[in-house]
Parts: C-alpha cells; sequence; structure tokens
C-alpha cells in the first residue's frame, strides 16, 4: 500500500505488524457501524443538549463528516475540538473518524497562549469551539496561517444522511494528536491510530463484559484524548449508552449517575472525596459497580472509605498519554499491596529497567518501560504510538530499545504488583491533572525582574499536590507574589497556577550549576 502521508516529516513511526484482533474491528467507523447493525435503536450519547440513539448517531455523524468534507477537510487534516462535555464533542470526534483525519482536544480550561500552541503546533485546518474560545483567539489570528474554519455546534448541523465510504481508512495512520505537556516547558503532541484508540476498549469489554445494557459516564473533559478513548470509544465498542457529565461539583455529577445509571466511571481521586466528604448523597452511587480512578495517589483511606458507603470497589489504574490510557489495573482485587497501583494491563508487559536498559530483579527501582504482551490471549496486539508530532528526538528517547519508556520510576514485586516510586520527569499531579515544573518556570522567567525559579510540588491531603514556586529576584527589583500569580494567570490553565510562592536569596545547586529540587522539599516539609 502507497503511503501518502510523510512519517519522518512529521517525527512519527509506521506501526508495526499485529496480530488480527478475534472481533475484526480495526477502525472507529467499523465499531460504530456494528452498534447500529445490532441495535440502532439503543441510547447512544446523553448530554445536556439531548441523546442520540445508535440510528441516529450514524446519521449525524455521517452528515457532518459530509459537511466537513465538502469544506476540504480529508485525511491527515488535522481537526481540533475546545468543547464542554456534551453530545456535541463526541459527534465532532465521530465525524473526524469518518474521514480518515487526524483529532485533538483542547480542554477548555487552557489559557488563550495554551491553546493557541496547540493549532499552530498540530497546524489545525478546522477548530470547534465555543464563543469564549473563539473570542480568545481572536489576536492569535495572524499567527494561525493553517487554521481556515471555525465552527461550533456539530449535532445541530445541516445533516445529511447520505453514508460515506469508510472502507479505504487506514487503521494504524494517525488519528489522533493527544497533547501532554513536556519537560521542555512546551506540549508534545502523542500520536496515535485508531488501532491504538480501540485497543484499551476491546480489552476493557473482555474483561468486564461491558455491552448494551449498561451506562458509561464521563465527567473529566472529554477533550482529553484518553478520556475519549475510555468513554465514546469504548461505548461505541460494546454498544453501550455514554452519559457526557457536565458538572463536577458532588450534587450535580451524583444527579448525573444516578439519574442515568452510571455502571462505569473514571474519575480523579479529588471528585470521590468530594463526594464522599458531602453529607447528603446517602446511596446516589449504587448504581455505580465499576469505578474507576487514576491520575492521582489513592489514598487506602479513601477506597476503603468509598467501599463502606457504596458498597463498590474503587478500580485503580496507572496510566499515561503515550500508552493510550491504562497501563496497570487492579482487576476488582481488594487486596493489594499498600501503594500498588495495581498489575499490567493484559495487552501490555511491563519492566523495570535500568540506567543502560537491563531489566531489574523485583523489588528493584527503576524506569517503568511496556512493551506488547508475550502471553495470553491479546499476545502481539499491542502497537506502541506513532511518536510525538514534529519531535523525532523525543519520538527516539521514548521508544529506543524496542520499549515504551515512561520516564516514571517505580518497582514490581514477585507477585507482578507495580509500585510508583518517583517521577523521573518531576511531574506534579494535582488533583488529577498533570503539572509540569518547566511550563511554569518558562512563564515566570518571562519576567526580567526575576533572577531565577524553581517549581516543585508539596503534598495536599485533597489535591494530592499542590504547585510551589520558589523565586528569586534580581537585586534591587521589587516584585510581589500577587504581580507573579496575575502572569500565570494570563498564560496558563487554573490549576497551573502556584498556589504558594516563596522569595528566596538563592538556590541549591549541583557541581553541574543544576537547582537541587529535592532540597526545595525538604524546605517544604520543614516548613
Amino acid at each position: 500500500m502507497s503511503v501518502s502521508f510523510d512519517y519522518s516529516a512529521r517525527g512519527l513511526i509506521r506501526s508495526c505488524p499485529v496480530q488480527p484482533r478475534p472481533d475484526g474491528v480495526l477502525t472507529l467507523p467499523d465499531a460504530l457501524r456494528r452498534a447500529v447493525a445490532r441495535n440502532p435503536d439503543q441510547i447512544a450519547v446523553v448530554g445536556t443538549s439531548g441523546r442520540l440513539s445508535y440510528g441516529e448517531l450514524l446519521s449525524v455523524v455521517s452528515g457532518v463528516a459530509a459537511r466537513m468534507r465538502d469544506a476540504g477537510i480529508g485525511s491527515w487534516d488535522r481537526v481540533a475540538a475546545c468543547l464542554p462535555n456534551d453530545v456535541d464533542i463526541v459527534v465532532a470526534f465521530l465525524a473526524t473518524m469518518e474521514l480518515g483525519a487526524i483529532w485533538t482536544g483542547i480542554p477548555l480550561i487552557l489559557s488563550p497562549p495554551e491553546k493557541a500552541f496547540i493549532l499552530q503546533n498540530a497546524g489545525v485546518r478546522l477548530l470547534w469551539a465555543d464563543a469564549a474560545t473563539q473570542s480568545q483567539l481572536n489576536p492569535f489570528r495572524d499567527k494561525l496561517h493553517e487554521l481556515q474554519h471555525i465552527w461550533t455546534d456539530p449535532a445541530s448541523s445541516t445533516v445529511r444522511t447520505r453514508s460515506l465510504d469508510v472502507c479505504g481508512l487506514d487503521p494504524f495512520a494517525p488519528a489522533i494528536i493527544a497533547y501532554t505537556s513536556g519537560t521542555t516547558g512546551f506540549p508534545k503532541g502523542a500520536v496515535h491510530s485508531q488501532y491504538n484508540a480501540l485497543l484499551p476498549g476491546h480489552m476493557a469489554l473482555e474483561i468486564q463484559a461491558l455491552g448494551p445494557g449498561d451506562t458509561i459516564g464521563v465527567v473529566l473533559p472529554l477533550t482529553i484524548s484518553n478520556l475519549m478513548v475510555l468513554g465514546p470509544v469504548s461505548t461505541v465498542q460494546g454498544g453501550a449508552k455514554l452519559v457526557c457529565i457536565d458538572r463536577t461539583d458532588p450534587e450535580g455529577f451524583a444527579h448525573w449517575v444516578a439519574s442515568e445509571d452510571v455502571v462505569h466511571l473514571s474519575a480523579v481521586p479529588t471528585i470521590y472525596h468530594d463526594i464522599l466528604e458531602h453529607p447528603k448523597l446517602g446511596s446516589s452511587l449504587q448504581s455505580l459497580k465499576l469505578p474507576e480512578t487514576g491520575g492521582a495517589e489513592m489514598p487506602p483511606a479513601l477506597r476503603d472509605q468509598f467501599h463502606r458507603r457504596f458498597g463498590h470497589e474503587l478500580q485503580i489504574g496507572y496510566g499515561m498519554t503515550e500508552a493510550p490510557t491504562r497501563v496497570t489495573w487492579t482487576f476488582g482485587v481488594r487486596e493489594i499491596p499498600s501503594q500498588s497501583c495495581g498489575r499490567a494491563c493484559a495487552q501490555l508487559a511491563i519492566d523495570i529497567c535500568g540506567p543502560d536498559g537491563e531489566v531489574l530483579a523485583p523489588g528493584e527501582v527503576g524506569e517503568i518501560c511496556v512493551r506488547p504482551a508475550t502471553s495470553g490471549p491479546f499476545t502481539g496486539q499491542y502497537a506502541f504510538f506513532l511518536g510525538y508530532w514534529e519531535n523525532p528526538a523525543a519520538t527516539k528517547e521514548a521508544l529506543e530499545g524496542g520499549v515504551l519508556h515512561t520516564g516514571d520510576l517505580g518497582s514490581i514485586d514477585d507477585a507482578g504488583n507495580v509500585f510508583i516510586r518517583g517521577r523521573k520527569k518531576e511531574l506534579i499531579i494535582r488533583g488529577g491533572s498533570n503539572v509540569y515544573p518547566a511550563e511554569i518556570e518558562r512563564v515566570l522567567t518571562s519576567d526580567d525582574r526575576l533572577l531565577a525559579c524553581a517549581v516543585t510540588g508539596s503534598p495536599d491531603r485533597r489535591l494530592g499536590e499542590r504547585v510551589v514556586a520558589f523565586v528569586q529576584a534580581r537585586p534591587g527589583a521589587a516584585v510581589t507574589a500577587e504581580e507573579l500569580r496575575q502572569l500565570c494567570e494570563r498564560n496558563l490553565a487554573r490549576y497551573k497556577i502556584p498556589s504558594e510562592f516563596r522569595f528566596v536569596d538563592g538556590f541549591p545547586r549541583n557541581a553541574m550549576g543544576k537547582v537541587v529540587k529535592a532540597e526545595l522539599v525538604k524546605m517544604l516539609d520543614g516548613s
């Protein structure tokens, strides 16, 4: 087959051949048509704007895809969305997959410069966005040379029900760019194929037996590609019902779960913490038989409290954008070792590697590395992500030696339980959201009154970690914490803004002149 996309020019690799999947479904359009053929009247997606059956969903998606095609959007073109959790963003995503175009989500909470960076880096041609985002981007339009269209309300667009030919889609071609913060201070775009996106759902369906009688809820933003995979993609694969939850406050969240009988949902520990601290919710989460959490450490006491109150076991997982999604899972096991995040998912094998790539013995701490499973029902079915968009150096580093380097430190015991021991890349996880210090440091050092700065995390009972910035002003310069906070507010999403600014006269440094952040953490511990 001829390749009409220059992978190397974008810093990507071609997927290696994989074993045939038993169900034969390799693309999302195939999965959607199979769900329609099985039960066209089954409710497919629910949101504040309404609900669509599978037959209606296919009709709307085909119409929106046809409109996009008529506007010149086709294979390899980048399509972005900056929309809230509702039917619209699901329709926009599925229509993009119908065309063989490449999707990227842009979280609403990002600042205007952050949104503009993603649009520019990905070379987005079509953006689905709410009115507020459109207004925010006006000052940046002259720099977004490839952005030709900004549209809104996909589901209410002119619907034409003519069917599109999706037989020629390449399941291993680039389909999703999932932007994740990087240690350079700018986001990196992890690229996945439709095949990659379908594999986590295929695994979950086999293990959990989710199907047409079940309801999957999504409360975290669907602009995060991992949530798109865990939500709409898995839902369509199983012919289940998807509920787009647009509220994270305890009462609003619980109302969605109870009224739609949500069975499966992934949320960060902060959301579960707020639910359990609310005195009036009673048994409102009884339908939630398969609750899952990740993105931050789950305190054992919180897991026990949830089980006592609602009678269901909180599944714990460790995942990453590049995987995509889950790497480990607790698989419903009640008794797991303290601080374990479960065992490797069925399609994967996990090695703990030393500095030279050697596999370490059980109990030793090293880098967590991921590779395809070599035994079990998912042998040979895992395909690595295609790399980082227009970043060949980062792609080479991540896939060096035929494994996926996570950048996280951990260990494995003799039973296969995985333990996260540290963050090789200094990642801060605040309320389930990834915060990289370099991004904040880049913004702070744009103020020429600062001589130096360093950002680190500090433990927080509710959020897991909070962000603390250590700053050193230039001699004679006058700068306040409030001024630095306002600088961050103009350039960063709210969850990245430091909760505390500490002024210091100097920084502890090593022989190479680098700041020793471990010493800064000790300063926090002693405060």
